[in-house]
């Protein structure tokens, strides 16, 4: 009707209709944090900010990320994280559990989402995974390092002493307690005596390797940050010993350990963006249920396999995502 009085009057509707032109509102800028045990960035933050920016977060444009790398010491990260909230991020992405360890401390109130963390229930990051409650929100992990135990048993049946290279700040307490209990458990199933090591910071290695309890003929590394950032010295020295060696983290078989068992970490990165596009849009992490792994990698390094004089399996080298020649 409108139209059409419009048009019996003569009166120019659409150009009455529109607004004086002024001054265009400037885009809001987000301020992130990002808090990892790492030492700088790597193929997950890259995944993370490539998601980012497929749902409009572009960095230097529209997005600022504050980045704080604990570089592999754990003891850092009260600090670092307690420097983000000073800096008046809107949000906090954490990596590992030390990370949103110290992250949740340090806030009641800044959203983190957390990029990997294992068994956060357990650990009391969240109330569940279907109402986190507070917050925290992420994404949770398996850290089953026992899998890849009876898959690194298939491809040599003859190990029967496995030393666990772990960080405790990764198992906490209790919580530790009882997963290495459970571990040791499963291990002896597979007729593998299982005995956790304690590595605490990447430049111990040469002293872990030079006291692993005797008799050890094979290695499971935890992907805590000081395994990872030595994984090179890692794999170099497992070959050296000749011990088939299997982790959580596909770095290692890239590396040049055996092979590696688990969840995808840049796949997690890119799905950690989906939870800050929605937390900057205004939901609450309180309200956004911690989603489980939905992908995992098995990469099998068959140079390495090869040097230690392994043949291995043709069904087990058929289940395999990637096989590295």
């Amino acid at each position: 009707m409108g139209l059409l009085a419009a048009a019996a009057t003569g009166a120019p509707l659409a150009v009455r209709a529109q607004p004086a032109a002024g001054p265009q509102r400037p885009e809001r800028v987000h301020r992130i944090g990002w808090l990892s045990p790492a030492s700088g960035p790597g193929a997950a933050a890259r995944s993370f900010l490539q998601a980012m920016r497929e749902r409009g977060h572009v960095e230097g444009q529209n997005l600022i990320v504050e980045y704080r790398w604990a570089a592999g010491k754990n003891e850092r990260l009260a600090e670092l994280a307690a420097d983000l909230v000073r800096s008046g991020v809107e949000l906090v992405v954490t990596v590992g559990t030390p990370a949103t360890t110290a992250a949740k401390e340090a806030t009641a109130t800044i959203p983190i989402v957390f990029a990997a963390a294992g068994a956060p229930v357990q650990k009391g990051l969240v109330s569940s995974l279907s109402h986190p409650g507070g917050n925290l929100t992420g994404l949770a992990v398996v850290t089953d390092d026992i899998k890849g135990l009876e898959i690194l048993k298939e491809a040599a049946p003859g190990i029967t002493r496995a030393a666990l290279l772990y960080d405790p700040a990764a198992l906490p307490g209790r919580f530790g307690e009882e997963w290495l209990r459970l571990a040791r458990g499963r291990s002896r199933t597979l007729k593998i005596e299982l005995q956790p090591v304690v590595v605490r910071r990447a430049e111990e290695i040469d002293q872990v390797f030079a006291k692993l309890p005797a008799g050890t003929n094979a290695l499971v590394v935890g992907n805590a940050a000081a395994n990872i950032l030595a994984r090179q010295r890692i794999c170099r020295l497992a070959a050296q010993r000749k011990l088939p060696t299997v982790s959580t983290d596909r770095t290692f078989a890239d590396a040049g350990c055996l092979m590696s068992y688990g969840e995808d970490p840049v796949d997690l990165a890119r799905r950690a963006a989906d939870y800050v596009d929605k937390i900057l849009k205004g939901a609450k992490p309180a309200d956004l249920p911690v989603e489980q792994p939905t992908r995992f990698q098995f990469v099998i390094n068959q140079k390495t396999a090869a040097s230690l004089g392994l043949e291995l399996p043709a069904t087990l080298l058929a289940r395999a995502d990637e096989v590295i020649e």
